[in-house]
């Protein structure tokens, strides 16, 4: 990959840095093209209303990055990411799935600072999954896979149930209904990791119920104030600790309509 002299995306490998991580030139420029084609795309196909140079490397860029914190196996000092490695050399890489990617967020920049992992990325709508493919392209990743349909039909393929060491999700649902969309991909032993706002109590109080239903204990919520961003962060980590009963997840729609209660 031809990289400029002068790297662009100076704001997030800056910020990057309160979280301990470490952006090489590559990232940046990796980051400076998934920019360029976000933008370029976006002109036809909406794909985001956060198109601002400055916004994207905030709302996108760094707080998909942000997950990483909440990610499995901590090890020792690690050359990218300090605070808390992706994963124990003893590991196989991770298998992470991103269910209702969007334009690829948190999924791709994660891939992006760390290629090792494995990763699925699942999107119900046609022309944002087009959008994907070329993104994943122009980006010469490998291990990826770009799944065109409804978490509630993959959910219950035996190709892609319980076959996921770490499930992303931004921006998708409520908690509770987040849960049945997202616990089914999670093997026992994995790990939902649900970016979420500033009011955060209500959603897992709501969601108690449905979260022990589907196989799920909340292991944490990290609070993170990121820069740029005047609302506070919060990542929910849900542990996968029994397998979720074959009825769910429930046909497509019925989450959203008729939550576990």
């Amino acid at each position: 990959m031809k990289l400029n002299r002068k790297p662009e995306m100076g704001l997030l490998r800056e910020e990057a840095r309160v979280f301990g991580l470490h952006l090489t030139p590559e990232h940046l420029e990796a980051f400076r093209i998934y920019y360029r084609e976000l933008i370029a795309w976006n002109q036809r196909v909406n794909l985001t209303a956060i198109t601002g140079y400055r916004d994207v490397q905030y709302k996108h860029f760094l707080d998909s990055l942000s997950c990483l914190l909440a990610f499995p196996y901590p090890s020792v000092s690690d050359p990218v990411l300090d605070v808390i490695p992706i994963y124990d050399r003893a590991h196989s890489p991770l298998r992470c799935i991103d269910v209702g990617t969007g334009a690829g967020f948190p999924g791709v920049p994660l891939k992006i600072l760390r290629p090792e992992i494995r990763l699925t990325l699942l999107e119900a709508t046609e022309k944002k999954v087009r959008f994907l493919r070329h993104l994943v392209d122009k980006l010469n990743l490998r291990d990826v896979e770009i799944i065109h349909g409804r978490a509630e039909d993959f959910g219950r393929d035996s190709r892609y149930r319980e076959r996921y060491d770490v499930v992303l999700a931004r921006a998708v649902a409520v908690l509770r209904v987040l849960v049945e969309y997202c616990l089914p991909f999670c093997r026992v032993g994995g790990r939902l990791i649900a970016q979420k706002g500033r009011e955060v109590e209500e959603e897992i109080r709501s969601a108690q119920k449905a979260i022990g239903i589907l196989g799920g204990e909340i292991k944490a919520v990290k609070a993170l104030e990121l820069p740029g961003l005047r609302e506070p962060r919060n990542l929910i980590v849900i542990e996968k600790t029994a397998p979720t009963p074959l009825k769910y997840p429930r046909r497509a729609g019925m989450p959203a309509k008729h939550p576990i209660q």
